[in-house]
């Protein structure tokens, strides 16, 4: 009988294992669960309605405080156009929450079907 001397060794690293999951993570393309996708696509369609609804308010105040500007500082020339431009602002900054509402209405409508399918998925036993 030959006996061979075969050693066996094994070295374990609990902080080289870390690091070495840390940056294979890095690598791998995570896949999206189904229920980070429904919030995914619930929050985009809030995110639109948030980024008209600026849009239409900040130009709103913007008008608004181009019409005080008007009013007050060239008094003399300036007054009916600065309320006039002032009226369009004020208009503009309370028509900002309608057009988050319609914004938000129509986003919802269009991505219904995507957001009742992936709610039925995670809805069955």
């Amino acid at each position: 009988m030959e006996s061979k001397n075969e050693v066996f060794e094994y070295s374990y690293s609990a902080v080289q294992q870390a690091e070495i999951k840390k940056i294979r993570a890095k690598y791998i393309t995570p896949e999206e669960d189904k229920m980070e996708q429904l919030r995914r696509l619930d929050e985009g369609v809030t995110r639109k309605g948030t980024c008209a609804s600026l849009i239409v308010g900040i130009i709103g105040t913007l008008l608004l405080g181009l019409g005080m500007s008007c009013c007050m500082v060239w008094a003399e020339t300036l007054f009916v156009t600065g309320v006039v431009i002032g009226v369009v602002g004020l208009s503009g900054v309370c028509a900002a929450y309608p057009v988050y509402q319609s914004v938000i209405k129509k986003a919802r409508r269009k991505i219904a079907p995507e957001i009742i399918r992936l709610t039925n998925e995670l809805l069955k036993p």
